[in-house]
């Protein structure tokens, strides 16, 4: 297994209308090995933070079933617009496709797929709060249609945001995961640093960043 830092704005895989990805540069992380690794599960284009890839196909099934199972700890940071009444809580709201002509946007949906995030909030500043949000299910854009839906979308969010005319990057980064890969051993944890294009609104918020 590797966990690697996904930058914030590229693909992780070749998408129908081309362009570079993660996945055209996967030969470089062979170390050894006779095959590219490859995806254990996928980020949105602008979400930056821990990305998990299998070396090789048997780690790859194992990974597959611990995603599966939800047995992967999965915790994001975000920067979203508003202030949550509470300091804490879960979205329990299912999710589907908004339109099969749009891709892979979705939307609230009552007889979507079930869909569970529990968050907390971190700080508090100026109109915006710092979020950890922790998905227990694996629902495409997931997090950002649940943030948008209780009425604090994700800073930056080019399609579940506000639009401002100075469009900002999007402020959602896979923070932390914890894989329990080894039956005998110790799970592995691993964090990702904030990004740069974060670290401004994330350090008005409370967030000591070295």
């Amino acid at each position: 297994m590797l966990v690697i830092d996904k930058p914030a704005g590229i693909a992780v895989h070749r998408g129908p209308k081309g362009g570079d990805n993660l996945e055209a540069h996967f030969d470089a992380l062979r170390f050894g090995l006779p095959r590219n690794p490859a995806l254990a599960h996928r980020l949105d284009r602008d979400t930056s933070g821990c990305l998990v890839l299998g070396r090789h196909h048997k780690a790859l099934e194992k990974l597959g079933l611990l995603f599966k199972q939800g047995k992967i700890s999965k915790t994001y940071w975000a920067v979203v617009e508003g202030n949550p009444e509470a300091d804490s809580g879960l979205i329990d709201l299912p999710l589907g496709r908004l339109d099969a002509t749009r891709g892979w946007w979705m939307q609230v949906d009552p007889l979507g797929q079930p869909a569970q995030t529990r968050w907390q909030v971190l700080g508090r500043a100026g109109g915006h709060s710092w979020l950890a949000l922790e998905p227990l299910t694996g629902r495409t854009h997931q997090l950002r249609v649940h943030c948008a839906a209780m009425g604090w979308p994700i800073l930056g969010d080019p399609v579940y945001g506000n639009k401002p005319a100075d469009p900002l990057p999007m402020h959602l980064h896979a923070r932390q995961i914890i894989v329990p890969i080894s039956a005998n051993k110790e799970p592995i944890h691993v964090e990702a640093p904030v990004p740069a294009h974060m670290r401004v609104q994330m350090a008005t918020l409370g967030a000591e960043i070295a």
